[in-house]
């Protein structure tokens, strides 16, 4: 069975421990520690990590990486600064590859 993990700064993700997700605090300018932990993360059995989006501003490349691979799933949650619209913007993507339309999109 495969782990899950959080990334963000600690206000944002260490309410996830209730749940008994692994949480990383990890500042969100430091873009090379964010992508290292997040390569260990990957190689050390985690199938799914959820990554606050302004940590994943900064390591893009990295995380479109990992979304041709099968593991780990990568989901873009908002910080407690807000969101910035990334993770909906790839959820409504990735219903558009699926279903052929976006059926999430209000204008529709």
């Amino acid at each position: 069975m495969h782990k899950v993990a959080v990334m963000g700064d600690k206000s944002s993700v260490l309410c996830f421990k209730a749940f008994g997700i692994d949480v990383f605090d990890c500042i969100e300018a430091n873009a090379d520690d964010n992508r290292r932990l997040l390569d260990k993360l990957a190689r050390g059995g985690y199938g799914t990590v959820f990554l606050t989006e302004q940590v994943a501003v900064n390591i893009k490349e990295t995380i479109d990486r990992y979304n041709r691979e099968l593991t780990p799933i990568i989901v873009l949650i908002p910080s407690n600064k807000g969101s910035l619209g990334i993770g909906l913007s790839r959820i409504s993507d990735n219903v558009e590859k699926a279903v052929g339309i976006n059926i999430l999109d209000e204008g529709r």
